[in-house]
């Protein structure tokens, strides 16, 4: 465990919110900084006890909620999007503390997190007709599930907080909301918000450590699953909640491939590229994790890439100037140092990075690697971390066969100076989402979710709104 900072005043004043009211803990969190790897936050950690007191007041709070308006629930989304945006700095400020980030991209996050939720209480849920003639008229309906449990994770904890809780609200649920262990202030004070928007209960924010999330899964009382994380603990949630058949959204890990055609500029597509692999310390689930370059302009990639890596500035999220920050706790600081020193001993040729800096942070420099064996760890592993192999090709079905070859499927991206050649390839990823000279897209109004071991389900768009939903069919006879 951390030392806490030396001369630093420990911040304490957070809540769980249990039932419309601001309650202590069982238990507390100590939070890290990961910029100095030091205490600067404890929270209360909620116990067994205080999960059955929110579960069975969301229970309570459901028979009204489900009775109100699709229009009534969106007006109040708004109300907490309008929230986020009047106490954007302290929120922005206390998540790059807690998860190192650039400040830019943490006010960039509560931002998107806001406009986001507007965009998903825009979009209709009708009752659909599929049957009327003579004898019958039959329709869908989409009625509410109930108490959905929301377990999200450290790398992007208020965006990644809102896409499952609005999704719930907005379609008539009740929520349990717990974010990860690493990084549970900013959704502790975003639960504050929410005390002062929706009726007690509907709305119930409860930190705790991972077996808080077990006992969520497994609780007879939740209807539903929303789980963003690993694939490691995503099976594990959708062992657990089988014991109740609960509904699961799982949105998991990814192994995102970047294809690069033969035809395109490499200077021009660094700056995106880079970008999009290496942002949050490459600490996304959707970032790219191997880059596939044709061999006419793998070189000149490789240099262009490398100049990107040479001049981004790693530091503390709160500088102004730094564009990458730490890695956000000691255990996956720890996983990428050693793929690194793996990669390293394999003979694999650094091209940038590499050299991890002493110090107190969970610091790791942009890491570029060529030369490496597809059977490394740094091929087939999701890394999570800013170090990223480039690999050469000469032809481009072996290129999509490798690219396809792991279980993972979130996402996966093609350049190239011909969007309808690149559509075409695009088409042939085995992914959720599969981009043409773009990464990172997303959308409220487009689906957003993996194939294969990346998760269930998906999030946004009115296909992750009813997944939120039974569907239900009411027939009737005439005459």
């Amino acid at each position: 465990m951390a030392e806490r900072a030396e001369n630093a005043e420990l911040r304490t004043d957070f809540a769980l919110l249990i039932d419309g009211q601001l309650v202590g803990g069982e238990d507390s969190l100590d939070v890290i900084n990961p910029a100095f790897g030091t205490i600067f936050a404890r929270c209360p950690a909620a116990g067994r006890a205080q999960l059955d007191e929110a579960v069975a007041a969301a229970r309570r709070a459901f028979e009204s909620w489900r009775g109100t308006t699709f229009e009534h629930r969106a007006g109040l989304v708004r109300k907490m999007a309008q929230a986020l945006r009047e106490h954007q700095s302290e929120l922005a400020e206390l998540l790059t503390r807690e998860q190192g980030k650039p400040l830019s991209q943490s006010v960039a996050e509560i931002d998107r997190g806001a406009a986001q939720s507007e965009g998903m209480v825009g979009i209709e849920i009708p009752v659909e007709t599929l049957v009327d003639d003579d004898q019958r008229h039959i329709e869908l309906h989409y009625r509410p599930l109930g108490v959905v449990g929301i377990i999200t994770p450290w790398n992007a904890p208020v965006n990644l907080a809102l896409g499952p809780l609005v999704s719930a609200l907005y379609t008539g649920n009740t929520v349990v909301l717990k974010p990860s262990p690493y990084t549970p202030l900013t959704t502790l004070k975003l639960g504050e918000l929410l005390r002062d928007i929706f009726p007690a209960g509907v709305v119930n924010v409860l930190a705790g450590g991972d077996e808080l999330g077990q006992w969520i899964t497994e609780h007879s009382g939740v209807d539903k699953i929303s789980f963003t994380g690993s694939v490691a603990t995503g099976k594990k949630v959708a062992a657990s909640a089988a014991g109740t058949l609960k509904r699961v959204t799982l949105e998991l890990g990814g192994n995102d491939p970047a294809i690069i055609l033969d035809d395109v500029d490499p200077k021009a597509i660094a700056k995106k590229v880079f970008f999009a692999s290496f942002v949050n310390s490459g600490q996304v689930c959707m970032a790219i994790k191997r880059i596939y370059a044709h061999e006419s302009v793998y070189d000149e990639l490789c240099d262009a890439l490398v100049e990107e890596a040479n001049k981004a500035k790693v530091g503390n999220g709160l500088d102004p100037e730094t564009e990458l920050g730490p890695l956000q706790n000691r255990m996956q600081y720890d996983k990428v140092r050693s793929i690194i020193e793996e990669t390293k001993k394999s003979g694999a040729r650094i091209l940038a990075g590499g050299d991890v800096p002493e110090g107190g942070g969970y610091f790791i420099p942009p890491t570029l690697v060529a030369d490496v064996d597809e059977n490394s760890r740094l091929v087939r592993e999701e890394q999570f971390g800013p170090v990223v192999p480039i690999l050469k090709y000469s032809d481009l079905d072996d290129a999509v066969r490798r690219a396809n070859d792991t279980r993972y499927g979130l996402s996966g991206s093609v350049w190239t100076a011909d969007p309808e050649r690149g559509r075409q390839i695009a088409q042939r990823l085995e992914v959720g989402t599969a981009w043409v000279n773009q990464h990172r897209a997303t959308s409220a109004f487009v689906p957003f979710g993996g194939a294969k071991e990346s998760g269930l389900g998906r999030q946004y768009s009115a296909i992750g709104l009813k997944g939120y939903m039974e569907p239900e069919v009411i027939s009737v006879a005439k005459g």
